[in-house]
């Protein structure tokens, strides 16, 4: 799976770059001024809530809300960051970062696969805050590059890991947001005590959040407890019955405010 897309993702961005080259990009770009970390750093909890429609190995997960609907239940019922998927798997496109821009000033983080630095140019234009690199799909050199290029235009970069081996490449790098995925990207299978495996092995410089798999509030609270920062929730959120209700569940809001 994680192939097939990756090599579906090089032929998108090299029309991408035909239609509108990086000069072009580069006349319109203005820089951000990294909203997204703020934001983390400044919150207690935090919940990056996920704009996500489809997913490849699930199918269509959400048919009653558009993305930028989705956007306006999250950022009201306590959401701390957006995430807004742009690859077209999960039936996003890169117009949906304006779309949600329209409808909520929290920060967005653009979750795509990125195998090309033209695509953090685009996100910046786009509108997005941050980026999410997954360090199973680049190399060191790339990781460095993008982690370099991704601060000079003032946004952030949400690392994702899957294996201690992944977590030790990026602790090599100037990363400071590290996103441990509970998804394994190459069979899909999800288990969030994969967070609980690898967070002892993250250094106290990082802040850490887990991606995927968590469900309950009891879970979000086990994860809080245990150290993570926070957590990305898709699925999760979009399939509930209640998107509001889960969103305040997961946000944490009554533990957060002393409440029961």
């Amino acid at each position: 799976m994680l192939k097939k897309i990756t090599d579906k993702k090089r032929q998108i961005v090299a029309d991408a770059k035909e239609q509108r080259p990086l000069s072009d990009l580069l006349k319109v770009i203005t820089p951000g001024n990294y909203v997204f970390s703020k934001a983390i750093q400044q919150s207690e909890w935090t919940l990056i809530a996920e704009c996500k429609l489809a997913s490849p190995a699930k199918g269509q997960l959400c048919t009653d809300y558009s993305v930028p609907e989705l956007a306006k239940v999250f950022a009201a019922n306590g959401a701390t960051a957006l995430s807004v998927h742009t690859d077209m798997h999960f039936c996003g496109r890169l117009e949906d970062i304006a779309a949600v821009r329209a409808v909520t000033q929290l920060p967005i983080l653009r979750k795509d696969f990125i195998i090309d630095e033209y695509q953090l140019y685009e996100a910046r234009v786009a509108g997005a805050d941050a980026v999410l690199l997954i360090a199973n799909i680049l190399s060191d050199d790339q990781l460095k590059e993008y982690l370099g290029i991704a601060h000079e235009l003032g946004m952030d970069s949400l690392v994702e890991v899957h294996t201690l081996e992944e977590l030790e490449r990026v602790q090599q790098t100037s990363a400071t947001l590290i996103g441990i995925n509970n998804r394994n990207l190459q069979t899909f299978i999800t288990d969030i005590q994969n967070t609980f495996d690898l967070l002892p092995y993250c250094d106290g410089r990082r802040l850490v959040i887990s991606e995927s798999g968590v469900s309950t509030g009891a879970e979000a609270y086990r994860l809080k407890m245990a150290g993570i920062r926070g957590i990305l929730v898709g699925e999760g959120l979009v399939k509930a019955t209640d998107i509001a209700g889960k969103t305040q569940e997961l946000a944490i809001l009554n533990r957060m405010s002393g409440g029961k």
